[in-house]
């Protein structure tokens, strides 16, 4: 049986056990009632009729008498005429009027006129007023016996009067008491089935007809999962309010938000709280970290639960993916080279296999002059680092390959070498490589040469380190929307701008505000002039330079 119908039949059982408790408290109750009015009701006929004149009156004349009354005078006196009247007047069982001796001067039967009460008078005529429930000749009753005073005396009871209610007729009004108990039993059973059938209905919706042995093990593998797990996990639900915050997300972010707190009031930056919202796929930058941040919808058949938000952090995946890229240009320098120094040597063989020593004497002695090959950088002797020199040149080599001329600015100025290597080049690489392709692409639908040019300087200060200045500029289309540049993707981008396609520029702008410096747009271009972009990192500097020349050389 499922819980849900389990809980249904108990909460059936219950109310069935409370609604009959209550009946037979109810009709108990009622019972009481019932004697109690049929009591109430037999001691105020019995006072009525001990009170009237004529019955006082009488009483104490046959109490005075010695004799014994007679009987067949009784059955046509005037107390036996009264009697009768008040029994058929108020539906009681019997009045019976005895002397101070407890005969019968008035009773139902006329055969037991003249003859002393099967229960006792004592009480009566001692002057207390008595309510029983007796055995009598007339079989069990509720009676009330009530003294009678003599009309002048009013000390002393002459006789007493008893009445009684039999007691199927006390009971006369119990079926319809317990027809109305019957019929608020059924509405009350009614309304609990009713209300289990809603509850059960609702705990099913709330718990997406799990049942508590499988929400136990959901649980079990939620916990398992979130702390087996360096990957972040938030879920939203469809109000906005926050259910799951790992332990991994806290880390990540630096601060925990307990559930059950609206996602707008959790205490992360707007930049955060939009990412878990949105999604940010290329990254978000959180202090020192790269978070890529993946919102799915989550649903259930047709409803919609919410968002889950999965955080990942990729910083030194990206730490390794500049290298890589670093290494790829490179290589990609190297492939070139080793393609033209082969040239240079089927050159050199030709020019011997011709006869024409000389001019492959020439040949030779110019290459070795130059070195086996001639990066043909223009202004690449100012960059004194040998790192930036180096990679220039790699850079230089793959965009020739793709007809793009870069050259180094005229107004590069380096005094001192490189201290962080990575962030340098990953900055570097990103700015020149979104140039290229901007100058590449621009140079496809119109007349001219493709270029690219950077500018690098440094600035020092008094503590040995400084900042690396750069500025890069192309030949390209310039930048149509320079607010969408740095703007972080989500997992729904599809467009690849040729500035700041993919994660090129935001990243570049996080690896340098990471250090205090920045990324910007100097001058958008457009309408035939292309982009220049410039870059300061502080602190990527310091020390002589890697080409300046010591004292004992």
């Amino acid at each position: 049986m499922r819980f849900g119908s389990r809980m249904l039949v108990l909460q059936l059982v219950t109310q069935v056990c409370v609604v009959a408790a209550c009946a037979a408290v109810f009709l108990f109750l009622g019972v009481q009632q019932l004697r109690a009015e049929a009591e109430s009701s037999a001691l105020n006929i019995a006072r009525s009729v001990a009170a009237a004149p004529d019955v006082r009156e009488l009483v104490a004349e046959y109490s005075a008498d010695p004799g014994t009354p007679d009987a067949p005078s009784l059955r046509t006196g005037p107390l036996q005429a009264y009697a009768a009247g008040v029994t058929s007047r108020t539906d009681v069982l019997f009045v019976v009027i005895t002397d101070d001796h407890g005969i019968r001067l008035a009773h139902p039967d006329p055969d037991r006129l003249g003859q002393v009460v099967s229960t006792s008078f004592a009480d009566a005529l001692a002057g207390r007023e008595v309510v029983t429930w007796e055995s009598g000749t007339l079989g069990e009753s509720a009676r009330a016996k009530v003294p009678v005073y003599g009309p002048t005396s009013g000390d002393r009871p002459v006789g007493e009067v008893s009445v009684g209610f039999e007691r199927a007729s006390v009971f006369d009004d119990l079926p319809t008491l317990i027809t109305g108990i019957a019929a608020a039993i059924l509405v009350a059973l009614a309304l609990g089935v009713i209300a289990a059938l809603l509850l059960r209905r609702r705990l099913e919706r709330v718990t997406l007809g799990l049942q508590p042995e499988e929400l136990a093990a959901l649980v079990q593998t939620q916990t398992a999962v979130l702390e087996s797990s360096d990957d972040g996990l938030v879920a939203v639900d469809a109000d906005g309010v926050v259910r799951v915050w790992s332990d991994a997300t806290t880390r990540m972010l630096g601060t925990g938000v307990e559930p059950g707190t609206r996602l707008r009031d959790a205490p992360v930056p707007d930049a955060v709280r939009d990412a878990l919202a949105r999604g940010a796929a290329s990254g978000l930058p959180v202090g020192d970290r790269i978070i890529y941040v993946d919102v799915r919808p989550v649903r259930r058949g047709q409803r919609a639960l919410g968002t889950a938000a999965v955080l990942r952090d990729r910083t030194d995946l990206l730490a390794l993916t500049e290298r890589l890229d670093g290494v790829r240009t490179l290589t990609d320098a190297l492939r070139a080279q080793r393609h033209e120094f082969a040239n240079r040597l089927h050159a050199a063989s030709g020019l011997i296999d011709a006869g024409r020593a000389d001019e492959a004497r020439d040949f030779l002695r110019d290459v070795s002059g130059r070195g086996a090959v001639d990066l043909r950088v223009t202004g690449l002797d100012a960059v004194s680092d040998p790192v930036l020199q180096s990679f220039l040149g790699a850079m230089a080599e793959t965009a020739r390959e793709r007809g793009v001329e870069l050259r180094v600015g005229e107004d590069t100025l380096l005094r001192s070498s490189l201290l962080d290597v990575e962030d340098a080049l990953a900055v570097l690489g990103n700015l020149v490589g979104n140039a290229v392709t901007a100058a590449q692409a621009a140079a496809a639908a119109s007349v001219g040469d493709p270029w690219v040019e950077v500018t690098l300087l440094d600035q020092l200060d008094g503590s040995g380190t400084g900042e690396l200045v750069m500025t890069v500029a192309d030949s390209g289309g310039g930048v149509a929307d320079p607010s969408a540049v740095f703007a972080a993707r989500t997992s729904s981008d599809t467009d690849a701008s040729v500035h700041g396609h993919g994660i090129g520029l935001p990243l570049s702008r996080e690896i340098a505000r990471r250090r205090g410096g920045e990324v910007w747009i100097i001058d958008a271009g457009g309408a035939g002039s292309g982009a220049v972009f410039g870059a300061r990192l502080p602190g990527a500097m310091g020390g002589p330079s890697g080409n300046e020349e010591t004292d004992d050389e």
